[in-house]
Formats: C-alpha cells, sequence, structure tokens
C-alpha cells in the first residue's frame, strides 16, 4: 500500500516537473529514487534533487519503473524476510518487528501522546485519499506522461526518418563512387573510338586524296597518249594526201609525156 503511494507520488513528480522549469520543483522526488534506493528501495524514497540553479539537463531521462519490489504489509521490503529466513525461520522478521516495537516502548525511546494519533488521524486520511483518488490521479499522470512520450517518439521518429534518408542517400553516393571507376573506362573507351574514328576519316581522307591524284596523273597521262595518237594520226593522213596529190601529178605528166611521144612516132611515121 506504501509502495502504491510512493508510485503514485513519483508519477506526479515526473508527471508535472516535465512541464515545469527546474527551479519550481528542486525538492520533489525524481524516478531515480525508487530505483537506486537498494533493497530497501521499495519503502523508501530519496530526494536526489537537492536546492539547485543550474538549468535542468537534457540528457535522457531513465523510464519509470512500471512495478516495483515484492513488499510485505505495504512497506516491509521482501528482501528483509528473505534475508531474515536461514537465520531466524519464518517468524523471525515478525519476532523482530515486534521486539523492537516493544524494546522502544518500554524504554520510552518512542513514547504515545497525542501526536501519535494525530499521526495515525493523518495516515488514515492519506491512505483513504490515495486508495479512493490514487487511481485517478495516476491514470491522469500516465496520460502526461503518454503526451510527452508521444511527441519525444514523434520527434524521435521524424530524426530517424531524416537519418534513414541520409544513410541511403551516403549508400546511394557510396554505390555511385564504386561505378565510377566503370564510367571512367566507359569515357576512356568513347575517347578511344572518337580518336580511332577520327584517325579512319583522315586515313580515308588521305587516301582519296592521293587516288584523286593519281587519277589525275592517269587522265594527263591518257591525255599526252591521245594527242600523240591524234598527231600521229594526223600527220600520218596529211603525208598519205600530199603523196596521193604528187602521185595523180605524176600520172597527167606521164599521161601527156606519152601523148607527146605517140603524135611524134605517128608524125615520123607518115613521112
Amino acid at each position: 500500500m506504501s509502495f502504491n503511494i510512493l508510485q503514485t507520488c513519483a508519477r506526479l513528480h515526473y508527471a508535472f516537473c516535465a512541464y515545469l522549469p527546474s527551479h519550481v520543483c528542486p525538492l520533489l522526488v525524481t524516478a531515480n529514487a525508487l530505483k537506486s534506493s537498494g533493497p530497501l528501495g521499495a519503502g523508501l524514497v530519496q530526494a536526489s534533487r537537492s536546492l539547485q540553479t543550474s538549468s535542468q539537463s537534457l540528457a535522457p531521462v531513465p523510464p519509470l519503473p512500471e512495478k516495483g519490489g515484492k513488499t510485505r504489509h505495504g512497506i516491509i521490503p521482501e528482501e528483509l524476510f528473505q534475508f531474515l529466513y536461514p537465520k531466524t525461520g519464518v517468524t523471525g522478521p515478525y519476532m523482530l518487528g515486534t521486539g523492537l516495537l516493544v524494546y522502544m516502548l518500554s524504554k520510552e525511546i518512542y513514547v504515545i501522546n497525542h501526536e501519535t494519533f494525530v499521526a495515525a488521524s493523518i495516515g488514515g486520511v492519506f491512505i483513504y485519499a490515495v486508495k479512493k483518488f490514487g487511481p485517478q490521479v495516476a491514470a491522469f499522470a500516465d496520460k502526461l506522461n503518454e503526451e510527452k512520450v508521444a511527441k519525444a517518439q514523434e520527434v524521435k521518429d521524424l530524426a530517424m526518418t531524416s537519418l534513414t534518408q541520409a544513410i541511403e542517400e551516403e549508400k546511394k553516393e557510396q554505390w555511385r563512387v564504386e561505378g565510377r571507376s566503370m564510367l571512367f573506362d566507359a569515357k576512356r573507351n568513347n575517347v578511344a573510338m572518337i580518336l580511332e574514328t577520327n584517325y579512319r576519316e583522315r586515313l580515308h581522307m588521305v587516301t582519296n586524296e592521293v587516288k584523286r591524284r593519281l587519277d589525275y596523273q592517269i587522265a594527263l597521262q591518257d591525255l599526252h597518249r591521245r594527242m600523240e595518237q591524234e598527231h600521229m594520226v594526223n600527220w600520218v593522213e596529211k603525208s598519205v594526201i600530199g603523196q596521193h596529190h604528187t602521185s595523180k601529178e605524176s600520172i597527167a605528166k606521164c599521161i601527156t609525156d606519152l601523148k607527146a611521144l605517140a603524135k611524134a612516132t605517128q608524125a615520123k611515121a607518115t613521112v
């Protein structure tokens, strides 16, 4: 029962301190008190936040324990019974508590007075309030805590999404860097093909130019040969035609001489 009270107070402290400045609640009990209190931590609460004026730390707050250690009678930790069982038996812890109470009352270390009844009344009212309103207050504190956790989770999800995208981009860039050698090889091959194409084009151009000049020389030689043949044919033709005219004149002169000779022969014969 007392542990439920302490747990409810811790939830309220955690919920309200999340929305208040650090200097407003310097003496409230933190959640770490329930975790760091050792074997007797289920029934004891330590005030770990002393008076302070510094700003609240931005370090992540450890989560509150959902369930505390086992206790007996709401306040006595189970570890105490387990520690005393091997030495005193099952009734040892109860006899120890009863003996201490009787010893304190007999030696008047603790004196029962009106303050005892006031404390018992206040304790009863407090226990009744916790039993009556504890679940509603705990639900309200849990709601505030869940809202804060949801906001933190949203921020975390956004950060994780952005970081995941950054990781994917980084992996893509690494993949591109790995393929850069292949790209450079392809570019080198393209440059080599361009150079080879230019070489082939220039070689073809030189071949065409040499062929054109050789064709010019062949055409020039053919022209010279044709002109020489035409000149030779013309010269032969002129020579033949000239000789033909000379032979005609020689034949006509011979005929004329023969005629004159025939007339002279006839004249001699008549005489």
